[in-house]
């Protein structure tokens, strides 16, 4: 699945955007996400350095998935490129009750380090979810509705890309009305 720019967003005009590509599958047991990356070296940043950091403000790469035990409410993984994580849940942007330390180490990270070739850089992570965070004893004939994104809100170009349209004036990923079927 690629993700793509909204040019409807005035911030992704005009710049050179990133290309990123995401799989997503399960086994039952886990949600899997793969994130491949590649991004000029002016949308690249890497500050963020623990779990329930400002993910957002980093080159991060982030799974909205809506609650499957609950569809009154919504999940969001925000990882970077090093793999540190912020998730949290709840109805609205406003309303939300992050992963507490226990819940995130159950969430598997691997990432490749970033790599700088010519004027891009490159970096992969992978992320899987399993099932019991949701209360689900698998994910076996579970409809997943959300969204995929990648941003980096203080690199020096911040960009926004997703999986599926988002028809807002600005960037906002928080708007599960525009979720769709993951896998």
């Amino acid at each position: 699945m690629l993700l793509k720019p909204n040019m409807n967003w005035e911030k992704n005009c005009g710049i050179a955007l990133p290309t990123v590509m995401a799989n997503v599958h399960n086994d039952g047991a886990f949600l899997q996400v793969d994130f491949f990356v590649e991004e000029p070296l002016d949308c690249f940043r890497s500050e963020v350095m623990e779990d329930g950091g400002n993910s957002w403000e980093d080159s991060c790469v982030e799974i909205f998935i809506e609650n499957p035990s609950d569809h009154s409410e919504y999940y969001n993984f925000e990882t970077t490129s090093r793999g540190f994580i912020l998730a949290a849940h709840g109805p609205d942007r406003e309303n939300r009750t992050p992963l507490s330390s226990a819940r995130l180490a159950q969430i598997e990270r691997s990432k490749q380090l970033a790599s700088v070739i010519g004027d891009f850089i490159s970096w992969n992570v992978s992320i899987r979810i399993p099932a019991s965070l949701f209360g689900l004893h698998s994910f076996e004939g579970v409809q997943l509705r959300g969204n995929l994104y990648k941003c980096a809100d203080k690199a020096k170009t911040p960009h926004y890309l997703s999986a599926f349209p988002i028809e807002t004036e600005k960037p906002d990923f928080h708007r599960p009305e525009f979720f769709d079927f993951l896998v």
